[in-house]
């Protein structure tokens, strides 16, 4: 049965077998939210809704090919298939969080579990690259409105220390395991049944989860206010602008007009944003959620490690297929030991958070990501996978699992549950723009010098493999910086979080 536990409603359930029933969920249950007696569902639930997200971040980068050739599309014109989803996530998160805690979480779930399920068929049955652009564009909608509401869900049902640090731990496993699987599945799928069930597993999870949400997930929400509509505009359309302008960066270069003017509009649109916010009433982010440093420095760390993380993909997959000559699906499964690796780090931080400090597991897992990847920056081009490869997986593996547990500890703490689903908001947003960033300053910098490389070459094959070497190498090495950057932020700038073996909200 299930229970509402929105406490800003004022509403509370009227039959006496509701009241004894929450109370002893209560008694048995006293980390999780009064009324919640299923909370392994509920974290499933979730868990299977955060998957979905991550997953079509990356899931159509190995059926790239495959797209092309199906729908005639030009290849100037692929990266769009990727860059779309992940611009319009990022630009609609904070825009998500507030509907979810305006208009109750659980509902925006499900709006946006409707909207990304839809456009998911929408995408697998597209006839041309119009279809398809607009079809990725809407996923990106529905996913940001998925994923605020179901971590803020997730932060005020499991409302102990040591349950939310365990949930957060699942959690954090699957920003890793889903990102690492979508290129293994994308590569099963497109050589097995073909390209367009990427798109059409969505339809059928969505829909269950639609239908099921009303049995097995909480009603939470923020205390009503007035919807800040031009905050809405400003910041949804200057982040559009932004992540625009560094996924434009990859391939046309940091000089380009079409980067420089979304670049420059950007900065009006989020300097006017904040103008507006400090004179409004009711602004759409309140600024004194920043007067935290925990979780101020903490969405800093996120933005660079996912910096990091998603540069490591990027520069890989082409290690691996242009260097080492691996096919689309030997280039995912390659990954698979990663993907363990990750949520075994993940399971190791979300019980070292409750014995020792979150801030020191973090820093360990950010050395071990900074040394897995300058790993990957010496990696020669005669390596083999076993001797050279993998060890720099498992250890990048094992730092990400280590680092982002902790991080999403520490972007929730001491945050009310009327702003969890702006903190959930703000934690989404570092790490899409971060990943945006992250791949477009590490391309800029490896890329550089290709036209010098490739001249050199002259078309000798050992050396044009020495020249893709020499590049992907600098691109490892400007996401070891980002890593870098992560670690000193940690150690400098963030405060101490506590052991988390007590409530944290």
């Amino acid at each position: 049965m299930f229970f509402d536990t929105d406490r800003t409603d004022g509403d509370s359930p009227s039959h006496p077998k509701t009241h004894s029933a929450s109370a002893r969920a209560t008694s048995t249950s006293p980390g999780i939210t009064p009324g919640v007696t299923k909370p392994g569902l509920v974290l499933a639930f979730l868990s299977i809704a955060q998957f979905m997200v991550f997953l079509d971040v990356s899931i159509v980068n190995v059926a790239l090919p495959s797209i092309e050739a199906a729908l005639g599309i030009a290849e100037a014109n692929l990266p769009y298939v990727v860059t779309l989803y992940g611009t319009f996530l990022g630009g609609f998160l904070l825009f998500g969080s507030r509907l979810g805690d305006t208009f109750g979480r659980r509902r925006m779930l499900q709006v946006g579990l409707s909207i990304f399920g839809l456009a998911s068929l929408a995408a697998g049955v597209a006839a041309d690259q119009s279809v398809l652009f607009a079809a990725r564009g809407l996923q990106g909608v529905g996913a940001a409105l998925i994923a605020p509401s179901a971590l803020s869900t997730l932060t005020t049902t499991f409302i102990g220390g040591r349950e939310r640090a365990k949930a957060l731990g699942i959690w954090g496993a699957l920003t890793g395991i889903a990102s690492v699987a979508g290129v293994t599945l994308g590569g099963v799928l497109s050589d097995g049944p073909g390209w367009r069930w990427i798109f059409f597993i969505n339809v059928p999870v969505a829909l269950l989860a639609v239908l099921l949400a009303p049995r097995v997930l909480p009603e939470t929400r923020g205390p009503r206010r007035r919807f800040d509509t031009v905050g809405v505009v400003l910041l949804t359309a200057g982040l559009l602008g932004l992540l625009y302008a560094l996924e434009g960066a990859i391939s046309r270069g940091w000089g380009h007009p079409v980067v420089l003017i979304s670049l420059g509009a950007a900065a009006v649109l989020l300097t006017t944003f904040v103008i507006v916010e400090l004179r409004t009433a009711e602004p759409l982010v309140p600024f004194d959620v920043f007067r935290s440093r925990t979780l101020r420095y903490a969405n800093v760390a996120t933005l660079f490690l996912l910096g990091t993380v998603v540069s490591i993909f990027f520069f890989a997959s082409l290690f691996l297929q242009q260097v080492l000559n691996y096919s689309p699906l030997m280039a995912g499964l390659a990954y698979v030991p990663l993907a363990v690796v990750v949520a075994v780090g993940a399971a190791l931080a979300s019980g070292l958070v409750t014995r020792l400090p979150a801030k020191l597991v973090l820093c360990v897992g950010l050395a071990l990501l900074v040394t897995a990847v300058l790993l990957l920056a010496r990696t020669p081009g005669t390596a083999t996978y076993v001797t050279g490869v993998l060890p720099a997986f498992l250890l990048a593996g094992l730092g990400m699992g280590l680092s982002f547990v902790p991080l999403q500890i520490a972007a929730q703490v001491g945050v009310p549950e009327d702003r969890a689903g702006l903190a959930a908001g703000l934690i989404n947003t570092s790490q899409e723009v971060g990943g945006a960033l992250g791949v477009a300053v590490a391309a800029s910098y490896a890329f550089r010098r290709v036209d010098e490389l490739t001249a050199a070459a002259a078309g000798d094959p050992t050396l044009i493999d020495t020249a893709r070497v020499t590049v992907f190498g600098d691109g490892f090495t400007a996401g070891a910086g980002f890593a870098m950057a992560a670690l000193l932020v940690a150690l400098v700038l963030l405060p101490g979080i506590p052991k988390h073996d007590r409530p944290v909200s």
